[in-house]
């Protein structure tokens, strides 16, 4: 590369909680630049899984921290070529990627769901998440099967 890498900025933790990976996941749920409802939709969300929790000791945010566990992937697919034939080669994630693509995919496939407010649809899956199932667990499954299906060809590593 020709130019010196860019700096990661800072990122300030968020209101509610003082949590800076809340902000992260906040900026991913965030449209056309409109912080505050997205900020309303998440603690929406969180008020919601403190309801459906029942009698467990956890809290809201520590079962949203155990969703985005369980629906971390810790191998891929990469693809590359090799002598004109291209190869799915499974290769280990970095940590921050781990959390980009787990807040990606609770995201996406939350608005994915069928319910009435995006606060329900995020409420649910963080649900689910949490519960081991859902479809942002089950995308974490299938990319952990792919990853093992070409464990052959992982001597092509990069």
């Amino acid at each position: 590369m020709r130019k010196t890498k860019a700096k990661k900025r800072p990122l300030l933790p968020d209101p509610k909680f003082n949590d800076q990976l809340v902000t992260r996941f906040v900026n991913n749920l965030m449209l056309d630049g409109k912080k505050s409802i997205a900020f309303g939709i998440f603690y929406d969300a969180l008020d919601i899984v403190e309801v459906k929790k029942g009698d467990n000791e956890k809290t809201a945010l520590d079962i949203w921290k155990d969703a985005l566990t369980n629906v971390m992937p810790h191998v891929e697919v990469r693809s590359r070529r090799v002598g004109g034939a291209n190869f799915q080669i499974p290769m280990p994630i970095r940590a921050d990627r781990k959390i980009s693509m787990a807040m990606k995919w609770l995201i996406k496939y939350a608005r994915l769901r069928n319910d009435k407010s995006m606060a329900q649809k995020l409420a649910a899956e963080i649900v689910a998440a949490a519960k081991e199932e859902g479809a942002a667990f089950k995308k974490k499954t299938d990319t952990h099967k792919m990853a093992e299906a070409n464990k052959a060809f992982s001597h092509f590593k990069f």
